[in-house]
């Protein structure tokens, strides 16, 4: 099948035919023709099965064949996504494909000014990428109508859910239109996903593609056994020793992913780290660099990383094995994509005996292993408990922590200059929402609090968006935060 035969206009296809496509992937080839119809779609896709053309191809045609009144663009569509990064990715993926059309486009999160972001909404946008934070910030400062929504796209719904944004996501459902088209695109289809999308479609066309517990066939995956305390001189070796050149690290949190970029870098590796605390133009440098091969080893939490799109990336190293099994298999499906090689190598210690099995079990197969000589596990050696992504040790129940080890009790209030909430956004978690660790919180999706950015120089990155970065400050002066959302500074 090809892009013609499924019915997209001649400017979307001389869109893909400048970018070298010319064949639909399986997801695109089910969810273009039913999208195109007006139907409502709950689509099970991961990473890397061209998902993201396969609503923004349709969305583009439906909007450019509708008639549009004269005077002021409104947002006709909505495209709603969990991180900063997956968000800018899709954001260019709309301006690609919709070069050649009469649409407008523009991509909202935290992390950089917001003023910036209002100017742009004030010249009138048709499609609006966001993320939920700063989408309800703009709310909040009425600087945004989504009244005249027709089209909702959630993109990774699950893991929207994961990082606990039902609750805004909810409030953006009501601000919208009741006849509108909602397509949900989600990796994983659980409990409450099933039930979200209860609440959200009418009549969804189901279509489900790359199911979450198969890894790529050409990825070739090995384990290697080490204990935890040589894991870092392991990867060392491993580098140097086969001369990868580009290699994409995984790690459990945002100080293990620190901690082992200084090592890499004192042991003459370039490397660099990306998480939830590292301003937006650290991460958007760090990642270019990688992409660039200045950066050899790109060290990076599972948050962070999600929605990061690099092309023919030979290696993936699971530093830490992930909480939850099927994260697994999104790791390791950032290579070996368009049918490359790739390879996924997973450094397991004692404590991590369980978290393989689980990856096993998912995978229904045995994962090869392997004992270097020189790294020989130390069997006096007895597991420890792993803190996992929500807040529990693995194997234990829900404790009252929220850090690293989870010995901290979560306050009932931060006092000013805090970080407050799930995203910083101050808002309330639901009883029964999961509570993830500090790795997974922060700022990962750009969803802190909206303050003045007066002390900060503006970092101008390609796409004109400006990132704040921070000045110099003076020991005693107070951040100004407080534990909600923060108005804008009167100018």
């Amino acid at each position: 099948m090809t892009f013609e035969q499924l019915g997209l206009s001649a400017d979307i296809l001389r869109a893909l035919s400048e970018q070298g496509y010319a064949r639909p992937t399986p997801i695109q080839a089910q969810a273009i023709p039913v999208i195109l119809d007006g139907k409502d779609v709950l689509a099970g896709a991961q990473t890397g099965t061209g998902k993201t053309a396969g609503f923004t191809l349709p969305l583009l045609q439906r909007l450019s064949d509708a008639s549009t009144a004269s005077g002021r663009r409104a947002i006709r569509a909505l495209i709603l996504t969990p991180t900063r990064e997956l968000a800018a990715q899709v954001g260019e993926s709309v301006a690609t494909y919709g070069r050649h059309l009469d649409l407008e486009s523009t991509v909202i999160f935290g992390g950089v000014k917001i003023n910036p972001q209002i100017q742009r909404l004030k010249q009138g946008v048709d499609i609006l990428v966001a993320t939920p934070g700063r989408l309800l910030d703009h709310v909040s400062q009425r600087t945004i109508d989504l009244s005249q929504v027709e089209i909702l796209v959630l993109d990774e719904a699950d893991r929207m859910l994961d990082m606990g944004f039902i609750h805004d996501i909810r409030k953006v459902l009501a601000l919208l239109p009741e006849q509108r088209q909602n397509l949900l695109f989600s990796a994983t289809f659980s409990r409450e996903i099933k039930a979200l999308a209860d609440r959200l479609l009418d009549s969804p066309v189901p279509i489900e593609v790359a199911r979450r517990n198969t890894a790529a066939e050409r990825v070739a995956q090995k384990v290697y056994r080490v204990d935890r305390a040589r894991k870092s001189e392991l990867l060392a070796w491993l580098i140097g020793h086969h001369d990868w050149r580009q290699v994409l690290v995984f790690t459990r949190t945002k100080h293990g992913a620190n901690r082992l970029a200084q090592y890499l870098e004192k042991a003459g590796l370039s490397a660099a780290a990306i998480h939830g605390n590292k301003s937006q133009g650290a991460r958007t440098r760090a990642l270019a660099g990688f992409k660039q091969g200045e950066v050899r080893v790109l060290v990076a939490t599972d948050i962070a990383a999600r929605g990061l799109d690099i092309d023919q990336l030979p290696h993936v190293v699971n530093f830490e094995l992930p909480n939850v099994a099927e994260d697994y298999v999104h790791r390791i499906g950032r290579t070996g994509r368009a049918g490359r090689e790739g390879e996924a190598i997973s450094l397991v210690c004692v404590d991590e005996d369980r978290l393989l099995r689980d990856i096993e079990r998912l995978l229904k197969r045995r994962l090869p292993g392997e004992v270097l000589e020189g790294y020989e596990p130390d069997p006096s050696i007895a597991p420890e408990p792993i803190q996992n992504g929500r807040g529990q040790r693995k194997g234990g129940g829900r404790t009252a922590g929220r850090g690293r080890g989870g010995d901290k009790a979560r306050p009932a209030a931060r006092k000013a200059g805090g970080r407050n909430g799930a995203g910083g956004k101050g808002r309330g978690r639901p009883a029964a929402a999961p509570v993830r660790s500090r790795d997974e919180k922060g700022d990962v999706d750009g969803n802190t609090p909206f303050t003045d950015n007066s002390n900060r120089d503006p970092v101008v990155l390609a796409g004109g968006n400006e990132i704040a970065r921070r000045k110099p400050r003076s020991k005693g002066k107070a951040a100004g935060r407080s534990g909600g959302r923060r108005r804008p500074a009167v100018s």
